[in-house]
């Protein structure tokens, strides 16, 4: 199951055949199981992502469908989803319907291969609201290649960066824990305003936690900007290029192209100086 999330996280983020490598594998143990919580939670995320109207009904049917709900939700059989549509349900989050008559009684009528619709009610839009509230408004969460070859890029490119732009930067490698890194990683994210992810790396290729982190932070609605040193671009996955990504050549260009992303895309933050 550690690998099927890693895996959704990887086609959340746009990769359509993710390469599972050593360091992804490791990446992958990072997640840790889902609660039930975190999994209806997700499951209602997926149905709001998947509806650009308040009121809009999201259908859902045959085995492609499934699967996006069942990876959305971190479980492996269908059976599951129809558990959790009806604890959504019974929460007052979602109502159940059928794209072809009303008054369809609940998901557990549908079988492995049939049509219906889900809508997110008020109570529903609240409480995915109350739970991006939750965040930090003022948090930056920083994904990038931990090497001391990045020291400067960080120090005087992402750092200064995200702090014009009104935000504090948080790398987890400077924070004192006594939790596993993993917990705190998913924490943090979760609590962030938005990521900022710089896909830079060595002669020893792409650095899985990078895209395991961007892809959760996709997964939650969370902002993701992407960067990347230029003559690293091309090596990136290609199915990332379609993102786009701050090209960079040295700390100072990084710096400005970052403050100005993040203020055109999330807005200047809290702490942002007049």
């Amino acid at each position: 199951m550690a690998v099927t999330n890693w895996l959704v996280s990887q086609w959340r983020l746009g990769i359509e055949v993710p390469e599972l490598t050593s360091n992804s594998l490791e990446a992958a143990k990072l997640n840790a199981p889902l609660t039930i919580a975190e999994r209806s939670e997700r499951l209602l995320r997926f149905i709001a992502n998947g509806t650009k109207v308040l009121g809009q009904a999201l259908e859902i049917e045959d085995n492609i469908d499934e699967c996006s709900a069942a990876g959305w939700a971190g479980v492996l059989q269908w059976k599951e989803v129809l558990y959790l549509l009806e604890m959504l349900k019974e929460q007052g989050y979602i109502k159940i319907g059928h794209p072809s008559y009303a008054g369809f009684a609940g998901a557990s009528e549908v079988n492995r291969f049939g049509r219906f619709t889900a809508t997110i009610l008020p109570a529903g839009h609240i409480h995915l609201e109350k739970t991006l509230s939750a965040a930090k408004p003022e948090q930056a969460f920083i994904a990038m290649w931990f090497d001391k070859s990045m020291n400067g890029a960080y120090e005087d490119g992402i750092r200064p960066g995200v702090k014009d732009a009104g935000y504090e930067p948080l790398r987890i490698d400077f924070q004192p824990h006594n939790e596993k890194i993993d917990d705190q990683i998913v924490a943090e994210i979760r609590r962030s305003r938005f990521v900022v992810a710089d896909f830079t790396h060595g002669e020893t290729g792409m650095r899985g936690g990078v895209y395991y982190e961007a892809g959760l932070a996709h997964g939650l609605g969370i902002p993701v900007i992407f960067s990347c040193r230029d003559d690293v671009i091309g090596k990136v996955h290609f199915d990332t290029r379609q993102y786009n990504h701050i090209t960079w050549s040295d700390p100072s260009e990084l710096r400005q192209k970052l403050a100005d992303r993040i203020s055109a895309t999330i807005g200047d933050g809290p702490r942002r100086k007049t």
